[in-house]
């Protein structure tokens, strides 16, 4: 996240902070505010933008931005991670949510009988109540990373390629342990009913269920991909583009799909799988691939005759009847 603030102040930010609070708001005539704010905590950098600075005197801070807040100001760095990460889920849950359910979904399962009455703006409405909380639990983690705690680097050849791949397996099989266990927490009696049940609301879920549950749901279920850059180096941008990717596939694996008998299917823990969790609610709780419920003993291997839309067909001849 270090890098995209860095982009967001270089293009957009430092204008919006210069124009909402200006060096002048500090100004040199009056000296008890001069007093006031001659030592501000920041976060600093290296070129790298990875090492913390204790504090800097506000004068020079002053003088190397058009913001009474410089960059480094850890109050402006809050607000800005802040509003990107708000601005950035939304997007990201609106576009790829939107694109499956327009493209991949088959809204042949919204005639299920156990798909409630306007579930879709019932998705939309749960998940946009989630994000502020999500984001107000995710922002300390960011804004570590802005500071230096974590382990991103920036060159290749600091741990080189060979490490560069092997982190990618590192990274998801690391995540995908820690959401199994997350999510298995998640549905033990004392805190599935005030935690988890909220996202088994949808049995028939669409894209858009993807990120409607609690917020405290959501967070858990996010902290192994934060904790990991704090154990284990990670290039910095491979682990954006990472962080991007599965957010992208847990929108992906909530669209009710039943397709079997791929080759990957043993393996690989797709939307199949995510519907009989759904459905079956105590089965597949990993987030990409079936080894932990195998070794864990909740696996349930996809179906044809576990295809939802068989309910469908079926309810629909009974009514007709």
């Amino acid at each position: 996240m270090d890098f995209v603030l860095r982009l967001a102040d270089d293009y957009v930010l430092d204008k919006v902070w210069a124009a909402v609070l200006p060096s002048s708001t500090f100004s040199a005539d009056s000296q008890a505010v001069v007093n006031a704010t001659s030592y501000l905590p920041v976060a600093g950098s290296s070129s790298s933008w990875s090492h913390m600075v204790s504090f800097i005197p506000q004068s020079l801070a002053i003088s190397q931005t058009e913001s009474a807040w410089p960059r480094d100001y850890i109050p402006r760095q809050l607000i800005s991670l802040l509003v990107i990460t708000l601005i950035g889920i939304h997007l990201l849950y609106f576009i790829i949510a939107g694109l499956s359910y327009q493209f991949i979904f088959n809204h042949e399962m919204m005639k299920h009988p156990r798909f409630l009455k306007n579930q879709v703006r019932q998705e939309i409405m749960s998940s946009l109540r989630a994000f502020p909380g999500m984001t107000l639990l995710t922002i300390p983690w960011f804004q570590a990373e802005v500071m230096g705690y974590s382990l991103l680097y920036d060159d290749v050849r600091d741990y080189g390629w060979t490490y560069f791949f092997a982190s990618i397996a590192l990274f998801l099989l690391f995540t995908d342990y820690g959401i199994y266990w997350v999510h298995r927490l998640l549905h033990h009696p004392l805190v599935y009913k005030h935690v988890h049940k909220p996202h088994h609301k949808w049995i028939i879920p669409t894209p858009f269920a993807s990120h409607a549950f609690h917020f405290l749901d959501g967070y858990l279920q996010s902290v192994p991909y934060h904790l990991f850059i704090f154990i284990f180096p990670l290039h910095r941008l491979l682990y954006l583009g990472l962080f991007v990717v599965v957010n992208i596939w847990s929108i992906l694996i909530h669209d009710s799909d039943m397709i079997t008998g791929h080759p990957l299917e043993t393996i690989i823990n797709g939307p199949a799988h995510h519907t009989l969790h759904h459905l079956y609610f105590t089965v597949n709780y990993g987030q990409y691939f079936t080894w932990a419920d195998r070794w864990g003993g909740s696996y349930r291997q996809p179906e044809s005759s576990l295809d939802p839309l068989l309910e469908i067909k079926e309810h629909h001849e009974k009514k007709a009847e």
